[in-house]
């Protein structure tokens, strides 16, 4: 059996699962998934791989009695068994008090995420583009590690009242380090695209390169509040700390930054610099994504942040029933907006203040203002009468990403770009702060 199935071929098969089904309700779940790397280190490739997946998950319910089976294999006796299975742990779990059953048939946006051009690439083209990256290393006297990986596949979902979804995409990461010979300079670079097309092996290669060189002969800066500005690869894994704490029923409850007094929470608040909107939209063609959530609800456009003030809150069906709200789904992809600066504008404007390549080992020291600390790394430079002056040591930080966002000075073009702590995909600006707090100095490079 193909790993990647069509819609048809998805559908037939759920249509066959549920009919073993002999539950109060039946959810089937089916993913499969394609995906190839190449990892390289020391200017060599050191590992090269592939991997073919396919899933298929039964989720069956007696009342509010839920159980759940997976299984690989999709031979008929297999589907009969994994749905037998999932019916025996149904009849032995507890009731779920927040059980609230399964959805009709919906209503989906049309979402283009599957690019023939990724879905194509075979271990020779992986490997073409590999030896783009280390030729350019290696000429440069360089040593580069790096990770490429691309991947395709669909996802798939039917249960037993009606509702179909069917969502096929692609994507492909790529990540590089270059060091210098000695160890004193380090550059990094990271791109995300749905389309391999879009990956410019060379290009993004001589940033890294370009960086290395840069950031060698590192000096010292006090620490203190300085002026930044932050890359997108370095400005996502702090704004993703905001994303992932958009919970209604966290804050309802009083465990996080979107909550108040009083059992309410910050939705309608004014949060952040009115130059803020973050949204999400599964049509976005720069970062598709499914139009569909984990349960079946529709993934629609959707503003979290609107100018600043909080518009919307993540509910699951259960929490909206509870507190009377519209079942808001978490996204399955976010954006920020931006402004029409580029990274060159925002230097040239700046009088004194640090340029951030990349954060990196991100850890949350006080949840309820969503207060961070982590590090800088692969390139943090020294910016005076709009001109980078010279590289400096790394330093540490402590911030949170809300008072940061109240603290903008510009916000360039968004770009699609890769979490370094997550491996999520964002669309993110480059973006200036003024007053960002670095607490003490670190070696690393």
């Amino acid at each position: 059996m193909a790993v990647i199935l069509t819609e048809a071929e998805a559908r037939a098969l759920l249509t066959k699962v549920l009919a073993f089904s002999k539950a109060d309700e039946c959810e089937v779940n089916l993913s499969g998934n394609e995906s190839g790397n190449v990892r390289y280190a020391r200017n060599e490739v050191s590992t090269s791989g592939s991997l073919t997946n396919q899933n298929l998950g039964v989720q069956s319910s007696f009342g509010k009695k839920v159980g759940t089976a997976t299984i690989d294999e999709f031979d008929d006796a297999s589907l009969e068994k994994v749905v037998r299975r999932s019916e025996e742990l149904a009849r032995l779990a507890p009731e779920n008090p927040e059980y609230v059953g399964l959805l009709g048939p919906q209503t989906y946006l049309k979402s283009s995420g599957f690019f023939d051009s990724t879905a194509n690439v075979t271990p020779d083209i992986r490997a073409g583009a590999v030896i783009k990256s280390l030729q350019l290393t290696r000429d440069a006297k360089l040593t580069g590690a790096g990770f490429l990986n691309d991947q395709h596949g669909y996802e798939a979902m039917m249960n037993s009242k009606g509702l179909f979804a069917y969502y096929p995409s692609s994507n492909v990461n790529f990540s590089l380090t270059v060091r210098t010979d000695d160890g004193k300079g380090s550059g990094y670079v990271a791109r995300g695209y749905s389309d391999f097309g879009k990956l410019d092996m060379a290009s993004a290669t001589n940033m890294a390169v370009q960086k290395a060189r840069d950031s060698a002969a590192a000096r010292a800066l006090e620490p203190g509040k300085y002026t930044v500005i932050l890359e997108p690869t370095a400005a996502a894994v702090l704004l993703e700390n905001i994303f992932f704490n958009m919970d209604a029923r966290s804050a309802d409850e009083g465990r996080s930054y979107f909550s108040k007094q009083g059992g309410k929470s910050r939705l309608g608040d004014k949060i952040v610099d009115e130059r803020v909107t973050i949204y999400s939209d599964p049509t976005n063609a720069e970062l598709p994504a499914s139009p569909w959530s984990g349960d079946g609800r529709p993934q629609e456009k959707t503003m979290w942040v609107d100018k600043g003030v909080v518009r919307n809150l993540a509910y699951s069906r259960y929490w909206a029933q509870k507190q009377g709200k519209k079942a808001t789904p978490s996204p399955n992809n976010v954006m920020m907006l931006g402004g029409s600066q580029s990274l060159d504008d925002m230097i040239k404007s700046t009088q004194r203040g640090i340029l951030v390549t990349k954060l990196w080992y991100i850890r949350e020291v006080d949840p309820q203002t969503i207060l961070l600390t982590g590090l800088t790394r692969d390139g943090t430079f020294y910016i005076e009468n709009g001109k980078i002056k010279f590289p400096i040591k790394n330093f540490r930080f402590n911030e949170s990403p809300i008072i940061m966002l109240n603290n903008l000075e510009a916000l360039g073009k968004p770009e699609r770009v890769v979490s370094t702590e997550s491996d999520r995909n964002y669309l993110i600006p480059p973006m200036k702060i003024r007053e960002f707090t670095f607490t003490s100095l670190s070696d690393a490079v």
